[in-house]
């Protein structure tokens, strides 16, 4: 004990990795006790922590992997004993990485004489290219760790101060915006997106693609992508512990700020990887719920956003043992009262509570604003399609409008009703709606019941679809999905390829014979013509079979009175 806390004392020159005479005391010990001994210095060389583990290991302190910032290190470096002259562990190499040490080194110790042998050290490499990372069992291929030559103490020539300065400029540098790019990336989060997947590889890249796109329209820099392939979902990490600490490494060497998954994460599994890292994790259902909260501007919209995020949220409020009871005064009821959770919980549920009847008055506001509508009877027609397909485009161009159209997912949040005649002076109203999505998450088709109600009450649906995106068919078979969800598969539709422009012309009259679209670029009203006729057609079917009901069901009557 007395010799251990003398380690305390030693002090090491700055510049050095470890000394001679010091790397003896560590070993011979070692040597005695059968365990491994490791020390944790500063920068300044002086001794931090004394490590004692067992014949195989030690297991280090945890600095609950708190960075100083992307481009430092700790500042502390890992000296410490093998037994067996094996090579640095995995173990070793993933607290070098998950606790941001300048350094990890090995002594082997002499297995007669208890001397110091050859010291393995390794740093932590930084990435001088952003790569894409889609391999089937998820590993990182390129050079994470820098080895330093074996050499025994007496003769290690290497400079330690000047080596973390070196590794430690790199990373600010790579850490750093081009400066060649917009100023706002300054202040953007860098990304790391995530896909996992039981299915094929193909299926996972279209996924990624659309995520990217939701996260730059949230704001985020996306630094790389992460596809991995498992025959079945972690139900902890969802991609695995091991895999997970090789991601969380990678974040460091990219300078990271968030670790975005494509799928939707469970409670337990937001717990777990947040115990894994400080390391900001989000998953689709908040991404979207993120950009929904940035587009919101009018009142309704704000409610709806956040009806949506606290009815995300209350699940994953979580507690553990008693603080999950609450428990009343009286005779058998006496205890510590309500806690901050289930306070948390209360609050939440009440506010639902109170943002569902402000939606329910939203509700009966709308309602009375599509009777007023009704009784002007008109034809009343909804644009829909998947998000970003240029719906809020074309009402600016059909009536002449303003609105904010942009490129970017979810801009247009709330309905926009505006009122359309057509070339033959027949009068509608037509209806910008919400963006569709595939695996539109739960809580906003609830949250947006009073807006996807606008949609119910149109006699014809305007299905715009991007034709230049090479993922259009799937663009389609979702929102048709999400119309069947939503019971509205009933209802009329006239299909209409938009962007045509960005086709070539061949091409775009190809897909639109295919697949019984009319062609058009939303930005030209030049190219509306063969649109507005196929619109004034479809309207004109709809009413004769209207009419013919009618004329029916009075004949019908005639003969039940008659009768």
């Amino acid at each position: 004990m007395k010799r251990l806390e003398k380690i305390y004392q030693r002090r090491i020159p700055a510049e050095e990795i470890v000394t001679q005479e010091f790397a003896r005391t560590l070993t011979e010990l070692s040597y005695e006790i059968g365990r491994q001994i490791g020390v944790l210095i500063n920068r300044k060389g002086q001794i931090e922590y004394v490590i004692v583990g067992d014949a195989k290991k030690i297991v280090l302190p945890d600095f609950k992997r708190v960075r100083a910032g992307q481009e430092r290190f700790r500042g502390l470096r890992c000296v410490h004993t093998h037994l067996r002259g094996e090579n640095l562990t995995q173990d070793d190499l993933t607290d070098l990485a998950l606790l941001r040490l300048d350094l990890m080194a090995a002594i082997d110790v002499e297995p007669q004489t208890g001397l110091p042998g050859l010291v393995k050290a390794a740093h932590l490499m930084p990435i001088g290219e952003k790569t894409v990372q889609q391999q089937e069992d998820g590993n990182f291929t390129d050079e994470v760790w820098g080895y330093l030559e074996p050499k025994l103490p007496s003769q290690l020539n290497v400079n330690f101060l000047e080596l973390i300065d070196s590794l430690e400029t790199e990373f600010s540098r790579l850490a750093a915006p081009n400066p060649s790019s917009n100023k706002k990336l300054k202040t953007r989060d860098g990304a790391i997106l995530v896909g996992v997947t039981t299915e094929s590889i193909a299926v996972a890249e279209e996924h990624m693609e659309e995520l990217k796109e939701l996260a730059r329209s949230s704001g985020v820099a996306v630094l790389d992508t992460v596809i991995q392939k498992r025959n079945e979902l972690d139900l902890n990490y969802l991609i695995g512990k091991g895999k997970l600490e090789e991601l969380i490494i990678r974040t460091m060497r990219l300078g990271a700020d968030i670790i975005i998954f494509d799928q939707d994460l469970t409670p337990a599994q937001v717990r777990s990887i947040n115990e894994a890292t400080d390391l900001k994790i989000i998953d689709r259902t908040q991404l979207i719920l993120d950009i929904f909260a940035q587009c919101a501007a009018s009142r309704e919209g704000k409610i709806q956003v956040e009806l949506a995020q606290l009815k995300y949220m209350l699940p994953r409020l979580t507690g553990r043992g008693t603080e999950m009871s609450r428990l009343m005064g009286g005779i058998g009821g006496r205890g510590p009262g309500e806690t901050k959770l289930e306070v948390d919980r209360r609050r939440v549920r009440d506010r639902i509570k109170a943002l569902e009847q402000q939606l329910e008055n939203v509700r009966t506001a709308r309602f009375a604003q599509r009777a007023k509508r009704a009784r002007k009877g008109l034809p009343i027609v909804s644009i829909v399609g998947y998000t970003n397909a240029g719906k809020s485009t074309l009402l600016n161009t059909l009536t002449s409008s303003h609105e904010i159209a942009q490129e970017r997912m979810f801009s247009t949040l709330d309905p926009r009703s505006r009122q359309l005649r057509l070339p033959k002076l027949r009068e509608i109203i037509i209806n910008d709606t919400v963006g569709f999505i595939r695996d539109l998450p739960e809580t906003l088709v609830a949250a947006f019941k009073a807006t996807l109600e606008e949609i119910e009450q149109s006699d014809l649906l305007i299905h715009l679809v991007d034709c230049s995106n090479r993922l259009y068919l799937n663009h389609i078979q979702s929102v048709e999905k999400i119309l069947a969800e939503l019971n509205l598969v009933d209802l009329p539709r006239l299909l209409v390829f938009n962007k045509c422009d960005m086709l070539e012309q061949d091409e775009a009259e190809m897909l639109c014979r295919r697949n019984g679209a009319v062609g058009i670029s939303a930005k030209d009203p030049g190219s509306l013509t063969a649109f507005l006729e196929a619109l004034e057609i479809k309207l004109g079917q709809l009413q004769e079979k209207s009419l013919s009901r009618v004329v029916k069901q009075e004949e019908e009557n005639i003969c039940y009175l008659q009768s």
